[in-house]
């Protein structure tokens, strides 16, 4: 862990991220990202940042779980079967005759997720013939083949009208299991069948904008809300659950009627915390895991995602004490997730999640990232735990690395950090000893080096408004929000939008709060103070004097010259 100790010295936010929606999003909902794609990562792709699974190169989400799927060929095999030939089969009512020409076909292009124009028309009545059994009933021997072969063909943004009827979506739903029914539940499915069927209709839903129309109104959230909250009490394969929260994931970030649905009606928010802390596997008493398994890892960051959805304007909202209690208690398992690293390379994904997820946690549920008690190997500082405080500084170096996306890699971090700090004063005194040391060498600009404070000021000129509002937004409240100590650490030329912003291009202090604060200098600091330039933030160097070495003849000659200039200047000004 770094932050090793006090001094770093050579070593508002307001900005969130919007709900992760999808490629031509519907019905109002939001783009950008830590999740699908911004046309968000939350795109489904994500994000360096922030986010979310993203579709494959054919916008499918039936890949699986990204630890477990194997990379796809550019295209589909050259040998695979004619699809008209598979279509030729199944009209001719022979069930041996089109089980093996539907096992080949699916053998075949399992990993097929670009297709042959030329096979277009056929591809299209295969699925027609497909979908028109699915919809009379499939007897229990041919299921999952069928739906296999349903699957690989809903890749297939030319096939999906075959697809996007309510019979056709309402059949998939019964065969996963979360169709609702006012009669008695029917027998439980094969859990071959339900994979495949959710599989199927996550590639509807994030392609076809009529299949989500259709899964709203089909009410298919309560369903899936109801088998997430049985994942304490039942045993279901990974897979299934992944798909559950993947499809869960997908109609919340591309309808804003079913992210109020699962966030009021069903209670979203308390189900989900309960089924991230069943995956976490810890306790608000316990300590986090020091490695979370690859499936758990997944099945996490879906749930996160989802949460990030329902919960996105939960900020700007007033909450009762009961909803206070919920909150810190997800705050405190955000924290593990934070604290904790994830199997294989997923740690940097897992973490933008959370971080994205406890930017949108109500402002006075955050001291529960600063009140764990100290144990050996804590970081303490003023008597606090600022164990989460270093890991979020670290994770904020690691994403200025990036080159791409930074508003959505940094900006979130950023945004929680600001009001960590805004909140908490020996928050804000950690940070401010780890950004912004007192000064020493003062012969450079604020923002040249490879120093955290460096590289924050750069961003303060950013070509992103919202990249370096929320920087400089940090900065100030390390600050104090004092207008000299601000401009002292970031030079007048760097902090003058944020000061025109707020109205304090002649000095002063915002209006916020502060304790009082000694800012130290150092001796190199004082004795530079008075030659320091405060728009540039460096010494200067002195200009040369350009009479020097004149002789007193050469300076009278110059003066003259002068005197005539001006002569002229006011004659033709008159």
């Amino acid at each position: 862990m770094r932050c090793p100790g006090l001094p770093r010295g050579a070593a508002h936010a307001g900005f969130r991220p919007t709900p992760h929606a999808a490629q031509a999003p519907p019905q109002g909902a939001r783009t950008f990202g830590p999740g699908l794609s911004r046309a968000p990562d939350v795109g489904l792709r994500r994000q360096g940042g922030a986010g979310g699974l993203g579709p494959d190169s054919a916008g499918t989400v039936d890949r699986g779980p990204p630890a477990h799927r194997p990379e796809p060929p550019s295209a589909g095999p050259r040998d695979a079967m004619d699809p008209r030939a598979v279509a030729n089969a199944v009209e001719t009512g022979e069930e041996d005759a089109i089980m093996d020409a539907l096992r080949t076909y699916n053998r075949e292009n399992s990993q097929s997720f670009t297709f042959d124009d030329a096979q277009q028309e056929d591809r299209k009545r295969l699925a027609g013939l497909l979908v028109l059994a699915l919809e009379q009933g499939l007897p229990p021997s041919r299921r999952a083949t069928w739906l296999q072969s349903l699957r690989i063909l809903s890749r297939d943004r030319g096939c999906l009208d075959r697809f996007t009827s309510r019979p056709s979506l309402q059949a998939l739903a019964r065969y996963a299991g979360i169709l609702p029914s006012e009669g008695p539940d029917p027998e439980p499915p094969e859990m071959d069948v339900v994979l495949e069927s959710l599989k199927c209709l996550c590639n509807l839903v994030l392609s076809s904008p009529a299949a989500q129309v259709l899964a709203a109104e089909a009410r298919l959230v309560v369903k899936l809300s109801e088998r997430v909250q049985l994942y304490g009490q039942r045993s279901f394969p990974h897979d299934v659950q992944f798909f559950d929260l993947r499809l869960l994931f997908l109609l919340t970030a591309l309808r804003t009627d079913v992210r109020q649905q699962l966030f009021r009606e069903l209670q979203g928010v308390r189900l989900l915390t309960h089924a991230l802390e069943l995956t976490l596997g810890a306790s608000p008493e316990e300590s986090p895991p020091k490695l979370l398994p690859a499936e758990e890892t997944e099945r996490a960051m879906e749930i996160l995602k989802v949460l990030f959805n329902i919960t996105f304007d939960l900020v700007k909202r007033e909450v009762d004490e009961e909803d206070t209690v919920l909150y810190r208690h997800l705050g405190t398992l955000l924290r593990h997730c934070v604290m904790v690293s994830a199997a294989g390379d997923r740690t940097e994904e897992f973490h933008g999640h959370a971080v994205n997820l406890l930017g949108n946690l109500p402002l006075e549920c955050l001291d529960v990232l600063l009140t764990p008690e100290l144990h050996a190997g804590s970081l303490e500082f003023m008597g606090v735990n600022m164990d989460l405080i270093c890991a979020l500084l670290d994770f904020l170096e690691r994403r200025l690395d990036q080159t791409h996306r930074l508003k959505e890699s940094v900006a979130p971090v950023l945004s929680v950090l600001t009001e960590c700090a805004r909140a908490h004063r020996p928050a804000r005194k950690f940070l401010k000893a780890q950004v912004l040391p007192p000064l020493r060498d003062v012969s450079t600009r604020p923002e040249v080096g490879g120093l955290l404070r460096n590289r924050l000021v750069r961003l303060m000129t950013h070509l992103d408004t919202d990249v370096k509002r929320v920087a400089a937004e940090f900065l100030f409240v390390l600050c104090a929000e004092s207008v000299p100590r601000f401009v002292k650490y970031t030079g007048y030329g760097n902090a003058a939008g944020l000061l025109a912003a707020r109205g304090l291009m002649a000095g002063g202090r915002a209006s916020a709060q502060y304790s009082e604060d000694e800012d130290t200098d150092t001796e190199e600091y004082k004795e530079a103070q008075a030659s320091i330039n405060p728009v540039t933030g460096r010494v200067e160097e002195k200009p040369p004097n350009p009479m020097e070495g004149m002789t007193e003849e050469q300076k009278e000659h110059e003066a003259m010259k002068l005197v005539n200039m001006f002569d002229k200047l006011s004659r033709r000004s008159a």
